[in-house]
């Protein structure tokens, strides 16, 4: 059942991600610190406005995947909503880092709020549809993981280049600014740069996957029909009712927070726990890029020895003993540990920041391949294939998490009372010590909670041989 990709198209696939990496570097590492240490706005403010963002998310996602479901015409049911997403999500992330001077507090709050559920309604029109043609592109089990790996590498690849070129071009640290990312007029130029990159990587998606797109069309959903709201919550109801995705979709909330605080925090933790400037943090690229060339090599072969369900237990628990063990070191203060600020630090956090990458790309691409399988299995249940409702529920439960990290990063900057404009190796060390615990040990519980949700997964290689049996020959009673 299904024919084998090819490698540009795999990598056309992947491609996509870019944008995405784009817009979550922007959300996560410069969103909160911008209108916080920059404009002077309370963090609990901003994150109250990006909490609002997130209710409107509960509502675009699955309306994205049911819409995308049913669609049907001469580009197929996905490949429309992914190309008609890249300029106005462009457009509007622009707006997001560029209010007019003239507004007060509370207009600035508004305007935060208006463009952060533009930037999301925008990147849900590309992301539910895309990781849904991902599903249908590759039927194959073990070529699922490989798809959804290039997908994965590439949206790591567009955060680890992004982020440090960022720093390296638009925010270089000056005497007035250190933080450099404190120069309010560089966000201009970045941000159209960002959007740039944005449109071109969704442009290279749609054009380098649409010769898939007659063979997509003849496995269209027998539910591809006009849409309809009503059907909405029964279509979702469906997709609760299956164990495995209940498992996955909890555990992936859970486990996914502490990757989301972490990067959340991560300017305030570079700059204040860990004392780095932006030259300095930009070599995170080198250990981050080594990591992702590993994982070219290392997704494949792990997921086809342990098979998917203990590759995302390991790799889970992996990454939060990683993460956290510098961040312990730097709280305990133990004296062979390099010193704030050092390039023997440099050098741990770059080596850490190298295998956690690889884990991390591993950890996602195998949720992205299960989630796919579980499509499978609830055709083989519904007898319809809905691969935009499943997956607009694992894209609401990363929105989830990346929201809930900022609210939860946000508030918690204001009640340890973090000034704002702060100056690197001014902030008091109590605050810079309650900093680092709660983007370390903190967080990793809901983490750890997660991870034993995932031991619940039921599908593994010989189950879904059997359900892709049963669905070839049209015996979905068996």
């Amino acid at each position: 059942m299904g024919s084998k990709l090819t490698f540009p198209t795999m990598v056309s696939f992947g491609s996509g991600q870019v944008s995405e990496a784009i817009k979550n570097a922007g959300f996560n590492v410069f969103l909160l610190f911008y209108y916080n240490q920059v404009i002077g706005i309370s963090a609990t403010a901003t994150s109250i406005a990006l909490a609002i963002a997130l209710v409107f998310d509960a509502f675009t996602d699955p309306l994205a995947g049911s819409i995308s479901d049913k669609h049907s015409g001469q580009w197929g049911r996905r490949h429309p909503f992914i190309l008609l997403s890249a300029f106005p999500l462009a457009a509007t992330f622009f707006f997001l880092f560029n209010p007019p001077n003239s507004l007060n507090e509370f207009g600035l709050i508004i305007w935060l709020t208006v463009f952060a559920i533009l930037v999301r309604a925008s990147m849900t029109f590309y992301h539910v549809p895309h990781l849904a043609l991902g599903a249908e592109l590759a039927e194959d089990y073990d070529q699922r993981s490989t798809l959804y790996a290039f997908s994965t590498f590439f949206g790591y690849l567009g955060g680890v280049v992004f982020v440090p070129l960022s720093y390296r071009i638009f925010f270089p640290t000056t005497e007035e600014f250190n933080p450099a990312l404190l120069n309010q007029e560089a966000y201009f130029s970045w941000s159209i740069f960002a959007g740039a990159i944005m449109v071109f990587a969704v442009l290279i998606c749609v054009f380098g996957t649409r010769k898939e797109i007659p063979r997509l069309k003849e496995r269209v959903s027998n539910s591809s029909s006009n849409f309809e709201f009503k059907s909405l919550r029964r279509e979702l109801l469906d997709a609760f009712r299956n164990a495995s995705f209940r498992t996955i979709f909890f555990g992936m909330i859970l486990c996914m927070f502490i990757i989301t605080v972490e990067a959340v925090l991560s300017p305030f933790m570079g700059f204040h726990f860990f004392e780095m400037t932006t030259e300095q943090l930009s070599f995170f690229s080198i250990g981050q890029l080594i990591g992702l060339m590993l994982s070219i090599l290392f997704v494949p072969l792990l997921t086809a020895r342990f098979d998917k369900k203990p590759t995302l237990i390991g790799c889970a628990l992996s990454v939060v003993v990683l993460v956290n063990i510098p961040i312990v070191l730097r709280l305990f203060d133990f004296g062979w540990f390099p010193q704030p600020g050092s390039d023997s630090l440099l050098v741990i956090l770059v080596i850490n920041s190298g295998i956690t990458t690889m884990l991390a790309i591993a950890l996602f691409a195998t949720v992205n391949s299960m989630f796919a399988d579980i499509a499978d299995e609830h055709e083989l249940e519904t007898g319809d294939r809905r691969e935009g409702i499943i997956f607009s529920a694992r894209s609401f439960a990363n929105k989830f998490t990346a929201s809930a990290g900022l609210v939860f990063g946000g508030i918690l900057l204001d009640y340890i009372g973090f000034p704002r404009g702060a100056v690197t190796g001014q902030v008091s060390e109590e605050i810079v010590w309650q900093l680092g615990f709660i983007a370390g040990p903190a967080t990793s519980v809901f983490t750890i909670l997660g991870v034993l949700l995932f031991f619940r997964y039921k599908i593994d290689r010989t189950r879904h041989r059997e359900i892709i049996s049963i669905l070839k020959h049209g015996d979905k009673n068996s």
